[in-house]
């Protein structure tokens, strides 16, 4: 069941971008509404799956993590969703994708090194039906965003 989402709940979800620490007194103040009202639409976009959750944006190179790469790969037909499975298990890998063209899915992953990253390759490519990998090294990112405007 799709529930509508009107411009005040839009709204909300714009002040929750900028900092999803800000307060509902806060929103409320801006938006010109009850506190009561944005603590309702938020709890409601949270139960109809809207807002997933309420997460810091970490800038991973301060951790070290200063290696990011896109993998594409080949996998063998009908055993996609179970090599993906394997691949989102994995702890550096940050997004799995289906993917048209050359490649059956594309994986996004950050290490804090070359060796971090051979490790990761090679356990993929001993995943049962894994036929070939492509990686490719980011070289400067220009924008990475969690999300887009709305």
């Amino acid at each position: 069941m799709t529930q509508k989402i009107d411009d005040l709940d839009v709204k909300v979800i714009r002040e929750l971008k900028k900092d999803a620490r800000t307060s509902y007194r806060e929103i409320s103040e801006r938006l010109g509404v009850s506190e009561g009202t944005v603590y309702n639409r938020v709890q409601k976009m949270r139960e109809i799956g809207v807002i997933k959750r309420f997460i810091p944006e970490i800038d991973y190179s301060k951790l070290g993590y200063d290696l990011a790469v896109l993998i594409g790969i080949r996998v063998d037909g009908g055993y996609l969703g179970e090599v993906e499975k394997v691949l989102a298990s994995e702890p550096n890998v940050s997004a799995v994708f289906d993917v048209t063209g050359d490649y059956d899915t594309m994986v996004i992953a950050k290490f804090r090194g070359r060796e971090e990253l051979n490790d990761l390759v090679k356990r993929v490519l001993a995943v049962p039906h894994v036929r070939r990998t492509h990686t490719m090294l980011v070289l400067n990112t220009v924008k990475e965003e969690h999300g887009i405007e709305i």
